[in-house]
């Protein structure tokens, strides 16, 4: 039967010593709680804490005193707030952040961390997810499998978790029916049998009566398998430390003039004191002459362990270098397939610049195709523009410059990144790699014997980009030509890039969705750099909508030769001006994304020259633009 909460307080330990001298050689076990919001994750764990005796007096004091103030079980106690910490989760009743909680078993210890079920804060469960052994994957007997339930068994698969157990809770509101349990379960099985986990299983719990938590419960006389307890005692947590060595630097470390080390932790293998290492990045090598810590020089150091290694010869190694063994070292990579999973608010797209961090390196990084999204009910691959909040999706992922990689199956250290917006500086997605791509070691950059300063020589004067952009209406093809007059007279060689223009070739196949923009503005870049190194002046046309795409053209063209020009025009002047009719069309429901009216434009914060869009003067307005082109010379030009 289940357990009363009014009986006796279960006794605490003696002492923290006792404690911990009763646990001296156990392992240790991470593991999850996931699943749907209201499954019962937080009251599961609270039961595990309260069977386990290990809670101390003034912790059970605080419960009876929390269950009467915010308890959700009426004169009973709520297990749940033993975990739920934070009041806003107090006052909903539901988790929010993940919360972990230590305790131990007669055979084993338990790091076990309790992630919320609403799916905004899914970036919460895969975050504790990336560091378990096994996942205790919640669903409620009534309500059976839900999309939240399909998601977390897909992210802990994707993430890692070799264990996953269904636990069917509330069986006690379903009047502990077997076949209830038996028809959840083989759904789930069916449904986990391709993610590859080393062992599924499933067990009938109540965790607020206790049911099979420790004990077998006699309501559940029909079901033969072990307890939860039994099953976390059990479950395998043989991990792989990795054979090679892969130490990212976190930190140079210089106290003074005669000590230079390396600060990090060893992410995977060993290393010893006399071993050869070699930086990846730039292949230098050198050998470990000693292996220091806070309290005392080691031997040798192992996953896991906060070191600094100090070398034997001086070689340049960076924050964001990462160390291997000289004759095991890694693959570097500058593009490669992966599995993402979405956690922003704000759509991702192709083309747009992210910044990249994997172990302690750190590289700009744009999403170059999106293969397909996983539809998390039926695992089937779809077609996709845009990646939206909590989608799963497998995409190529081009960096900067290459960075030390490996497949996530291979090496979590080397094979797990996060995505960080530019603006913002919030993670975006959360990425496993897959493999590199086979282009990023047959595709090399070819050396050209004429140069741009060259070119500029022949020309006689300095390539530049001016970038006119503004609202559709605003008057940057007007600037522009008048622009591309002035400077043509001058003697300059130049040429236009029209948005119409490039739309009716280069760019013919995309749209005006925001996914299409980005692609739009990224192509521009890539060709008006192309047309620079050929020493012209180029002059582009483009509404380039949003701060982000200016910021990766700047950065592809080079700011030193990019001029942004803002043409400053009043919406109301732009639609009354209406040239090609879109506002009207935009205002009739017609044009789905037209800037101004149903797609935002971004306003630059700092162009370098404002137009005013409202002018008559046009010679006043391109002038100075003129000066600044004609008069500043290149900075490799001869």
């Amino acid at each position: 039967m289940a357990r009363k909460l009014a009986e006796a307080v279960p006794p605490a330990p003696a002492s923290i010593e006792a404690l911990l001298a009763a646990q001296a050689g156990q392992d240790l076990l991470r593991f999850i709680t996931c699943g749907s919001v209201d499954d019962g994750k937080s009251t599961l764990i609270g039961r595990l804490l309260w069977e386990s005796r290990q809670l101390f007096d003034d912790q059970v004091a605080a419960l009876h005193s929390e269950s009467k103030r915010f308890g959700t079980q009426g004169d009973q106690l709520d297990f749940a707030l033993l975990v739920d910490g934070l009041a806003a989760e107090r006052e909903q009743g539901i988790t929010i952040d993940v919360a972990y909680r230590f305790f131990a078993s007669a055979r084993r210890r338990y790091i076990v961390a309790d992630t919320p079920g609403h799916e905004q804060y899914t970036r919460n469960m895969a975050t504790a997810a990336s560091t378990a052994d096994a996942a205790l994957l919640l669903v409620d007997a009534r309500a059976g499998m839900l999309t939240q339930t399909r998601r977390h068994a897909m992210l802990a698969s994707l993430l890692g978790v070799r264990h996953v157990l269904l636990v069917v809770n509330k069986m006690d509101l379903v009047g502990f029916d077997a076949d209830r349990f038996n028809a959840i379960r083989e759904a789930f099985e069916a449904f986990a049998a391709p993610l590859g986990f080393a062992s599924i299983g499933a067990i009938p719990v109540s965790a607020l009566g206790g049911d099979n938590i420790t004990e077998r419960s006699m309501r559940s006389a029909w079901y033969h398998g072990p307890t939860l307890i039994g099953y976390l005692e059990s479950v395998d947590v043989a991990r792989d430390a990795g054979s090679r060595l892969v130490f990212p630097v976190q930190w140079v470390n210089r106290p003074n003039a005669d000590f230079r080390g390396f600060s990090g932790t060893v992410a995977a293998g060993t290393v010893r004191v006399g071993d050869p290492v070699r930086v990846t990045a730039s292949g230098q090598q050198a050998t470990v002459a000693e292996i220091v810590t806070m309290d005392a020089s080691l031997p040798h150091a192992e996953a896991g362990d906060a070191v600094t290694l100090r070398l034997d010869r001086e070689i340049d190694v960076s924050r964001g270098d990462v160390l291997a063994r000289a004759d095991s070292p890694l693959d570097s990579s500058d593009q490669f397939e992966a599995t993402l999973i979405w956690l922003h608010d704000e759509a991702g797209l192709i083309g747009r610049r992210y910044e990249l961090k994997l172990a302690a390196q750190w590289r700009g990084a744009s999403l170059t195709a999106i293969k397909h999204r996983i539809d998390v009910n039926t695992q089937a691959h779809e077609p996709a523009r845009q990646l939206q909040l909590n989608d799963i999706a497998v995409c190529n992922v081009a960096c900067s410059r290459a960075l030390a990689c490996a497949p996530y199956a291979e090496s979590k250290a080397l094979g797990a990144f996060i995505l960080v917006d530019r603006h913002s500086h919030a993670t975006v997605a959360a990425g496993m790699i897959r493999h590199s791509l086979r282009r990023a070691a047959n595709v090399h950059r070819q050396a050209l014997q004429i140069n741009r300063a060259a070119r500029e020589q022949l020309n006689g004067h300095a390539g530049r980009v001016v970038w006119f952009t503004g609202l559709s209406g605003s008057g940057k093809s007007t600037l522009a030509n008048a622009l591309e007059v002035e400077l043509h007279a001058r003697g300059l060689r130049t040429y236009i890039l029209d948005g119409d223009n490039v739309r009716q070739g280069l760019n013919r196949d995309l749209g005006f969705t925001d996914a299409d923009r980005v692609e739009n503005i990224r192509r521009i870049a890539e060709v008006a750099k192309l047309m620079l190194d050929a020493g012209l002046v180029v002059i582009t046309a483009f509404i380039s909508p949003f701060e982000r795409e200016r910021d990766m053209a700047r950065e592809v063209i080079g700011s030193e030769h990019f001029i942004e020009v803002y043409v400053d025009t009043p919406l109301a002047v732009c639609e009354q001006r209406d040239v090609k009719g879109l506002y009207r069309k935009a205002r009739a429901g017609k044009i789905p994304n037209m800037t101004g009216i149903n797609s935002p434009y971004e306003a630059p914060l700092n162009p370098d020259f404002v137009a005013d869009g409202t002018s008559g003067d046009i010679a006043a307005r391109i002038m100075p633009i003129a000066d600044r082109v004609h008069g500043t010379p290149s900075s490799d030009s001869p």
